[in-house]
């Protein structure tokens, strides 16, 4: 699954999700909330980009 990378460095990984968001594990990108924000700095899923 791909990963995504928000400007402050933080990574989503599908594999790992943010449990403590709500966002579980096996979570792909498309299926976030786009409420969902950075858990590390709060910055909006839109800002984030895939990681190749």
């Amino acid at each position: 699954m791909e990963k995504w990378e928000c400007p402050c460095g933080y990574v989503y990984d599908p594999e790992d999700g943010d449990p403590e968001n709500g966002v579980q594990p096996g979570t792909p990108w498309e299926q976030v909330p786009e409420d969902w924000v950075c858990p590390k700095c709060g910055a909006l899923k839109e800002y984030f980009e895939k990681v190749d």
